[in-house]
């Protein structure tokens, strides 16, 4: 998994093509010097036309900003697609029951293969949730697994992403500027639709609405215009065509929910929220939450509501957690995971401890409860100084990180100011879940855009490209 020379998605060894990569290259060779620069310009003027932003948190400016798109698509054979999907969606199957079992019985700790203290010592797990109910035994309705290709050409699971994960908007917005920009494309090569994640989400939702709502009433919930999501919260309300609530829209009588409407108050029956759960309920969490909702943690506990995701889904996908995910696909499933997780330190031990700090300028060292590429250190990226810096964190909290290899991560054709250079990739298909667990053929491709970077999220300078999976080559 170290290897110097990363696995390039579109060229073999040899340089020739890759097959599933044939068609786009005959096409693409047919084209003037000039068709991909003013293609790229028209896409970013689009894409800052519509407004498809995102914040980044700490930037000074507090400016919004476009997210960078690149117009090479990643184009994915069908049987790569296959371990794709069937390894999410075995792993998302595996957490829900995991999380089923961690806030009922805890088999999975009595059986002596998850630690109590992973589980019930964890800041994301909910004690509030022990012995609750939910809808159809669905805890996380949508999840976004990471996936990478190495230089082995394996594919791996990089985390699992359950609270509240972001990024299908630039998916489906992606898509459709493909569309836009190239309409010959789609006519030569088969590229597997998208376009229907919204109607699935939503079906997926009203699935998992209480016994009693016949014609289920389903909203988005978000924290406000500030949130750094907040483009992708009005786009999928608007594209599933829902209300977008904020916390003062809805109030809790008699343990029901209700929605101001200027006909009156309109019952809510499920709620897709893309707020974390310290701020869902100042009566049950955070007293100084004025982003939730007072009394709506009594309302799902009464099953009046059902919350998506579910309140408490953190425990699983807590970076310590990760560890255990293949023993989780064994334990509930009884199966072999179809995709493996990443070689992972756990610094808690004592010689994980030890190798990584004597290691650390080779490997990448993550905080347990990190996201979007904060709170990480990509040792052979890093300088000294940072290197001795991070090191003094981890002495001081080494429970608070894991670390990994530095993987060379596959790498993909981008079109960088006027040249097509290869940079690295990971993926994030969207996993839905409601009566059965399924997901879209595509996902969010992120790249990173700096030569030899590693990092994609577009909070540190990453950008996105359409994922097309063919249905036949």
């Amino acid at each position: 998994m170290n290897s110097t020379r990363p696995y390039d998605e579109m060229r073999a060894a040899n340089g020739s093509i890759r097959p599933h990569y044939r068609a786009y290259a005959e096409w693409l060779a047919e084209k003037t010097p000039d068709f991909l620069p003013q293609k790229q310009r028209e896409a970013n003027a689009l894409y800052t036309r519509q407004g498809i932003t995102f914040a980044v948190y700490g930037d000074e400016s507090g400016t919004e900003r476009s997210i960078p798109f690149d117009i090479i698509p990643r184009i994915i054979r069908p049987a790569a697609w296959k371990i794709i999907n069937d390894g999410a969606c075995q792993r998302v199957r595996a957490l829900n029951a995991f999380l089923k079992d961690v806030y009922h019985d805890q088999e999975i700790i009595k059986a002596g293969i998850i630690p109590a203290a992973q589980v019930t010592g964890n800041p994301a797990y909910r004690p509030e949730m022990q012995g609750m109910k939910v809808p159809g035994d669905v805890y996380v309705h949508i999840a976004g697994v990471d996936i990478v290709k190495t230089d082995d050409g394996q594919f791996y699971v990089l985390e699992d992403n359950l609270r509240t994960p972001s990024g299908v908007s630039y998916m489906l917005e992606n898509r459709k500027m493909m569309m836009r920009l190239f309409p010959d494309l789609f006519g030569r090569m088969p590229v597997a639709p998208i376009d229907h994640y919204t109607d699935v989400l939503l079906e997926n939702l009203r699935a998992v609405a209480p016994d009693q709502a016949s014609q289920p009433t389903v909203v988005l919930l978000t924290p406000g215009s500030y949130n750094s999501a907040y483009f992708e919260h009005t786009f999928l309300a608007q594209q599933m065509g829902i209300e977008l609530v904020e916390g003062q829209d809805l109030f809790v009588a008699n343990d029901i929910v209700y929605m101001r409407t200027t006909e009156g108050p309109q019952r809510v029956d499920v709620i897709y929220r893309r707020i974390d759960d310290d701020y869902l309920d100042p009566l049950a969490f955070r007293p100084d939450s004025t982003l939730g909702v007072p009394g709506i943690f009594a309302a799902y506990r009464a099953g009046n509501v059902t919350l998506a995701n579910a309140i408490g889904t953190g425990v699983a996908d807590d970076k310590s957690t990760y560890l255990y995910v293949p023993k989780m696909i064994e334990f509930y499933l009884n199966e072999k995971p179809i995709i493996s997780n990443v070689p992972t330190y756990m610094l808690s031990k004592p010689d994980d401890l030890a190798y990584t700090l004597a290691h650390l300028p080779e490997l990448v060292v993550k905080e347990v409860q990190g996201s979007g590429g904060y709170g990480m250190l990509v040792g052979p990226t890093s300088t000294k100084e940072q290197i001795a810096e991070f090191r003094k964190r981890i002495e001081q909290n080494p429970a608070n990180y894991i670390a990994q290899p530095t993987l060379a991560l596959s790498t993909c054709p981008t079109f960088c100011d006027s040249d097509i250079l290869p940079r690295h990739v990971d993926l994030r298909p969207y996993v839905l879940s409601g009566k059965n667990v399924t997901l879209v053929p595509g996902g969010l491709t992120r790249v990173a855009l700096h030569e030899g970077s590693l990092v994609v999220n577009s909070s540190q300078g990453g950008g996105t490209k359409d994922t097309w999976v063919l249905e036949d080559l």
